[in-house]
């Protein structure tokens, strides 16, 4: 009887150790960004109760949901998105918490749809949050952490843009046209340039909008800057709401971030809990799915039962980053890379396990150490710190090599030397180019 081969589930990945690598250095840029501004890192279950899904977003989350009934016959759910987990753990803690506070964290997450460029059923998101503040200072705080992250992953300011809209600015506007049912509507908008504008009209009119409405609201969707935004509306809440962004620019601007965030009405998010500003950043020619998005949310704790806690926060997911970093080519490279390959003439184990830990010291930074794991020649050991990456082996027993020195070989430039552990430690920090083969 044959045995079939184990499949990997569609939508999935695999990480083997190249893979791995770069997954950790995505991983390292985000976490060290996010603590450079200060945010805390914080964790969550990979399952919840489905009710916390569906009392975010309605029943009809539940045909995107990785959702199950437990041992004990409870609905749960793999958690497809951080935000609910997020306000849940605000909701059970609201007292206690001390306010303003900033958050990150790094979760793995599940939706059931259809995969593809850019969209896996299984991924990692970045999500970053600041909770109990309605200042826009809150925003311009995670915009900047943005652009500083996309920077230092190596993404010039022309690669990629930060598109800003409001939807209070949008909900003033819809009651300034009298649209009668504005949550029918926002999800259309949230469509407008992936629908055509024939779709698009149809979709609108049959949110209740009449042809005059939907010919105004495109009109305003299209305003390219805040002066016409200024000449479209009418109202003191849309004027005060296009104040908050002009605010949010000029904060940015004065901070170093002016070119990389523009005004774009086109951004709306599709979920109903956003209140404020919302956001999402492209590569500049939205040749690809949002690198990332998000936005205002100061009514999702109140949504959930608890008492109302504004909110502020983004995901940037990790499939769509390291497709566009890989076609910047700013990945670096998958392949192993140790500092220290400890080798023995001799095949002496116990004096190349000494070594390798003496290298391993704290004293000498933590260094990266690798050795043979059985006797072998010493063609096969070489072979070995060849393919594992190795900077420099070093012999324990080389003739050439003094009391408290040992032989040692640069595999950078293939050149022999002698010098003491000291010595050895500094020339592997040495930035040496490697011979071209």
């Amino acid at each position: 009887m044959s045995i079939s081969i184990p499949q990997l589930p569609k939508g999935t990945r695999d990480f083997y150790p190249e893979a791995q690598r770069i997954q950790n250095y995505i991983f390292d840029t985000w976490r060290s960004v996010a603590e450079s501004f200060a945010y805390e890192e914080y964790e969550g279950p990979m399952f919840e109760h489905l009710e916390l899904y569906t009392g975010k977003s309605g029943e009809e989350i539940v045909s995107q949901l990785y959702n199950f009934k437990d041992k004990g016959d409870r609905e749960i759910a793999l958690r497809p998105e951080m935000t609910p987990t997020l306000a849940r753990l605000v909701i059970q803690k609201a007292r206690e918490l001390k306010k303003p506070f900033k958050w990150f964290s790094m979760p793995r997450l599940f939706r059931y749809e259809k995969a593809q460029k850019g969209r896996l059923r299984e991924f990692f998101q970045l999500n970053m949050d600041i909770i109990g503040t309605e200042s826009i200072y809150a925003e311009a705080d995670l915009l900047a952490s943005i652009a500083t992250m996309l920077r230092k992953f190596g993404l010039k300011d022309g690669e990629f843009a930060i598109g800003v809209s409001s939807r209070k600015l949008l909900a003033t506007y819809l009651e300034e046209i009298g649209a009668p049912n504005p949550a029918l509507v926002y999800p259309v908008l949230d469509r407008r340039l992936k629908i055509g504008p024939e779709a698009f009209a149809k979709a609108l009119a049959d949110a209740g909008l009449s042809e005059d409405q939907v010919k105004k609201l495109d009109d305003f969707m299209s305003c390219k800057s805040i002066e016409e935004v200024r000449a479209a509306v009418k109202s003191e809440n849309a004027t005060a709401a296009l104040a908050e962004i002009e605010d949010l620019f000029a904060t940015l601007t004065a901070a170093g971030y002016g070119e990389c965030v523009n005004l774009d009405l086109s951004i709306v998010r599709g979920l109903a809990y956003y209140t404020g500003i919302v956001f999402e950043v492209f590569d500049k020619g939205k040749s690809m799915r949002a690198i990332a998005g998000g936005g205002r949310y100061d009514s999702l704790t109140e949504k959930l039962g608890g008492e109302r806690i504004p909110g502020v926060g983004f995901g940037m997911g990790d499939v769509v980053l390291a497709d566009l970093l890989a076609e910047h080519n700013l990945l670096p490279s998958p392949k192993q890379s140790v500092d220290f390959y400890i080798a023995s003439f001799t095949n002496d184990m116990k004096k190349v396990f000494e070594t390798a830990q003496m290298f391993r010291d704290a004293k000498f930074g933590n260094c990266s150490v690798s050795h043979p794991l059985a006797p072998m020649k010493m063609g096969k050991q070489l072979d070995q710190a060849n393919y594992q990456g190795a900077k420099i082996v070093v012999y324990v027993d080389g003739s050439k090599a003094g009391a408290g020195e040992f032989e040692y070989k640069d595999m950078r430039v293939g050149e022999m030397l002698v010098g003491s552990p000291d010595a050895i430690v500094e020339r592997s920090k040495m930035n040496i180019e490697p011979k071209k083969a």
